[in-house]
């Protein structure tokens, strides 16, 4: 993530008036100022997950046009993964609907290439994912790598995660996706306000959206909103025991560790929305380029 773009999207996002609270006030190149956005819709955890359905039906009901174009089966984990092979199987069960038998990145990538041919869509919204894409997490996260994918395109994307860093339980997490699923629609607006019928994000930036979950059934309000940089903690540490038969048993932890000053999940632990600024690049930022620079300058073949 390029860091040095975290202060003026954030006066973008955050200045007069805070979007939690606000009534719904967003996204591809000359973007309408009136009228439905058109939005390609995909997730990590398959066509038919109980997120993703959520989210479309809530943006239909705001008034956007919609289309689903997301993996056919549960692809979390699949990171920035794409075009593993030569062919690829598309279904079509329903209008609106494409389920795509690859990761994120490959359901974006036919999505733009195919079913919005010659009319790129104004935005592509990733999720929501059951589950948070925090810290190492977002790193990993198809949810995440479906956004990237469609900013190396130049469309607009934004991620959406709803949960925290608990072990997850199924219905406040499901309850929570309804105020994430709000928040989306309010962001969007704040976005398109702003975007003087063009592009809903600067060219090259993206957002990774965490929503928190809220009491005890994650019907809670989100108590603020903060424009976020990416924890560098792993959150997950992978423990191995040796069989004995070649094979190896894995045992996955949460790491516990101090939440980094102004990271996502310091946002998320304190019941705040976090919007973190992405690219779709490894480019370091300008203070860590120079310093790096400086560790190989005069180096020779």
């Amino acid at each position: 993530m390029r860091r040095t773009r975290v202060l003026p999207l954030a006066a973008l996002l955050l200045c007069t008036p805070a979007l939690v609270g606000t009534e719904p006030a967003s996204a591809a190149p000359k973007a309408a100022q009136d009228g439905p956005l058109r939005i390609l819709l995909t997730n990590d955890d398959g066509y038919d997950a109980p997120g993703i359905r959520m989210l479309y039906q809530r943006l239909t009901d705001a008034g956007h046009d919609v289309t689903i174009v997301a993996p056919l089966t549960n692809q979390s984990g699949a990171g920035t993964k794409m075009m593993s092979g030569t062919t690829i199987t598309v279904k079509h069960p329903e209008p609106r609907v494409w389920a795509v038998d690859g990761t994120p990145g490959d359901s974006v990538s036919f999505g733009l290439s195919e079913v919005f041919a010659g009319h790129a869509p104004d935005l592509v919204i990733s999720g929501t994912n059951f589950g948070p894409n925090v810290a190492a997490l977002a790193t990993h996260s198809g949810t995440v790598g479906g956004a990237v994918a469609a900013l190396e395109r130049g469309v607009p994307a934004i991620a959406v995660s709803t949960g925290g860093l608990t072990a997850p339980v199924p219905e406040p997490i499901l309850n929570a996706m309804r105020p994430t699923d709000d928040f989306v629609v309010k962001l969007i607006e704040r976005l398109r306000s702003r975007s003087r019928s063009g592009r809903l994000l600067p060219e090259g930036v993206g957002l990774n959206l965490n929503h928190p979950v809220v009491g005890p059934d994650g019907k809670g309000t989100a108590s603020g909103v903060s424009v976020t940089t990416q924890d560098p903690q792993p959150i997950l540490k992978a423990d191995y025991s040796d069989s004995g038969d070649g094979t190896w048993k894995v045992n996955v932890n949460v790491v516990s560790a101090p939440a980094e000053n102004g990271g996502d999940v310091e946002a998320i632990s304190a019941d705040k929305v976090s919007i973190t600024p992405i690219s779709p690049d490894w480019n370091a930022g300008t203070v860590d380029f120079a310093k790096a620079a400086a560790l190989l300058a005069g180096l020779r073949p």
